[in-house]
């Protein structure tokens, strides 16, 4: 991969936490080298607060975030994506949305935060999960020679990152 800046796109359903979290995350630790996009394939139509308030803790940048639908980024005048990546649950049986073309697609499974129910703290802790779940696996992305790396061999890559065991962050994570 050559191109000068890299388009990914994340998708889940909701388009209010987990997506978000990874547009925000990588478009800060991606250096210019990124320019990340999220989208739902049902939008909630709000970014959760809980989302805001670990970005803005993990001082990620929250300006323009909003909850939108995969529709916008079909449209002939979109971004053309390099990635598509889906950050939705499967294993708690969530669809996740299919994205057409040619962009090389990946699946980053995470459990999503806005479905935790319990006290104030324990839900909190899980949106500070997520996110550190979520900047772990940028990481590894963005540790991969992209420049050094034939189509295939990055695809594989990018997939395999999403079979990473999702690491629990230490307990002073964002408190």
């Amino acid at each position: 991969m050559d191109a000068k800046q890299l388009n990914v796109l994340f998708l889940c359903t909701g388009n209010s936490a987990r997506s978000i979290f990874a547009e925000a995350a990588l478009n800060k630790l991606g250096g210019g080298k990124f320019r990340a996009f999220s989208a739902g394939s049902h939008p909630r139509g709000e970014v959760h607060p809980l989302t805001l308030q670990c970005l803005d803790k993990a001082r990620f940048p929250t300006e323009g975030l909003r909850s939108k639908s995969w529709d916008e980024f079909g449209r002939d005048d979109a971004p053309h994506m390099h990635f598509v990546i889906t950050v939705c649950d499967q294993a708690a049986g969530e669809v996740c949305p299919m994205w057409p073309g040619q962009p090389m697609t990946a699946h980053w499974g995470f459990e999503d935060p806005v479905r935790v129910e319990g006290s104030d703290v324990a839900r909190l802790r899980a949106f500070q999960k997520t996110l550190f779940q979520i900047a772990n696996r940028l990481s590894i992305f963005l540790s991969l020679p992209m420049e050094k790396l034939d189509r295939l061999a990055l695809q594989e890559q990018v997939r395999e990152i999403g079979k990473t065991g999702p690491a629990d962050p230490p307990a002073d994570f964002l408190a």
